[in-house]
C-alpha cells in the first residue's frame, strides 16, 4: 500500500500533543462493510452500509475499491454515467485511473492521488483503468467518497480538481508511530489542498504496530474512520477493528486510533481512511447517481438526464460509450 510514503517521518512536521482537558470522542458504533460490484464489475465494500445518515451528514457514499489484484484482461471500471447535487472523490492508493468528463476536466491519478470532481447542476464521466493496465492486469486499490452539497450549491457549475500525492500535507504523530496525509480541510493547523464547498477533513493515516495516534478534531464536525488494511484499536475504550469496519465517533475534542501489536501479513501497518465535516442538516432525496434535497428535484434530474442538458460525452469517446 505505498499512497505517499516518506523515507524519515521524523523529519515532517510533528501533530501537538494533546492538551489535558481535551475530550476525547467516544465510539458510538462500529460497522462492517458488505461487499458488492460497481460498474462493469470491480468489486467493492460499502463502507457506510448501516451508519444512520445523521452520523455521516454531508458525507453521503463511500466505497472501497479492491483491494484486488487483476490477471491480465480482467481490469474494470465504469461506463459513461451522470451526476447532479453532489461531489466525487477518488482517492487512489494502488493502481491507476483515467478520467474523463463532459465538462472538460480529467486526468489520470495513481498511487496517492486524487481527483475531486464537483457534479454541480450536472456531468457525465467515465472512469476506468487505462488500456496498458487492462492488457497487464495488476494490484488496484483506493477509495471513492460522495460529498454531499448544500442547496445553495446544488447547481454550482462542474468543476475537477487534480490533486497529485506530491500535494498532500504529510505530518507525523508525535512520536513518529502514525504518519498522516492531509487530503482536503485541515489538522492541528495544517491545511490539505482539497477545495471544498462544505467544510470537511480528509486523512489517510499509516499507523505502525503498536502505536497509538491521537488527532485533535474540530468539535464541530461529525467523526468517522475506515479500514483500509490492518488490525487496530478505536477510541480510549481500545475497541477492536479490522479491514472493512467504520467506526462513528461521538462528540468531543480528540480522536484515538491504534494499531494493533502485529499485523497480518497481507499490510505491515494499520491504514486508516479518518474523515468528518459539518453538518449541512438539509433534506436528503437520492436516486442512483443523484442526490438533491426533493424527490421533484430528482426526477427533474433524470429528465434532464435523458434529453441532455447534463452535458454530452465528447466525440473523441463516443464509440466507447
Amino acid at each position: 500500500m505505498p499512497a505517499v510514503t516518506v523515507d524519515n517521518i521524523l523529519a515532517l512536521p510533528r501533530l501537538s500533543e494533546t492538551t489535558p482537558d481535551a475530550t476525547p470522542r467516544p465510539v458510538l458504533a462500529v460497522t462492517t462493510a458488505p461487499t458488492g460490484y460497481e460498474g462493469e464489475g470491480f468489486p467493492v465494500r460499502r463502507a457506510f452500509a448501516g451508519v444512520e445518515m445523521r452520523h455521516l451528514d454531508p458525507f453521503i457514499h463511500m466505497d472501497q475499491m479492491g483491494e484486488v489484484n487483476y490477471a491480465p484482461g480482467e481490469p474494470k471500471g465504469t461506463p459513461w454515467h451522470p451526476h447532479r447535487g453532489f461531489e466525487t472523490v477518488t482517492y487512489m492508493i494502488d493502481g491507476t485511473m483515467e478520467h474523463q468528463d463532459s465538462n472538460g476536466g480529467g486526468g489520470v491519478i495513481s498511487g496517492g492521488d486524487t481527483q475531486w470532481m464537483t457534479a454541480g447542476g450536472g456531468i457525465l464521466h467515465i472512469e476506468a483503468p487505462p488500456e496498458k493496465l487492462v492488457m497487464s492486469g495488476g494490484l488496484f486499490h483506493g477509495v471513492q467518497l460522495w460529498v454531499n452539497l448544500p442547496k445553495d450549491n446544488k447547481m454550482a457549475a462542474p468543476r475537477y480538481q487534480d490533486i497529485t500525492g506530491s500535494k498532500v500535507a504529510l505530518l507525523s504523530s508525535p512520536d513518529g508511530g502514525g504518519l498522516i496525509r492531509v487530503i482536503a480541510g485541515e489538522l492541528d493547523g495544517h491545511q490539505g489542498p482539497g477545495s471544498t464547498y462544505t467544510p470537511i477533513t480528509l486523512l489517510h493515516a499509516t499507523i505502525a504496530p503498536g502505536a497509538s495516534v491521537t488527532l485533535p478534531w474540530n468539535p464541530e464536525f461529525n467523526a468517522l474512520a475506515y479500514v483500509l488494511a490492518g488490525d487496530g484499536t478505536v477510541g480510549t475504550e481500545r475497541r477492536p477493528v479490522h479491514m472493512g469496519q467504520t467506526t462513528v465517533f461521538g462528540r468531543g475534542d480528540t480522536i484515538t486510533i491504534g494499531a494493533a501489536d502485529t499485523q497480518d501479513s497481507r499490510t505491515e501497518s494499520l491504514e486508516v481512511f479518518i474523515l468528518g465535516g459539518r453538518p449541512i442538516r438539509e433534506p436528503v432525496a437520492m436516486a442512483g447517481p443523484f442526490v438533491m434535497n426533493t424527490k421533484a428535484e430528482v426526477i427533474q434530474a433524470f429528465e434532464d438526464f435523458q434529453a441532455g442538458r447534463l452535458g454530452s460525452i465528447p466525440a473523441a469517446h463516443e464509440t466507447l460509450s
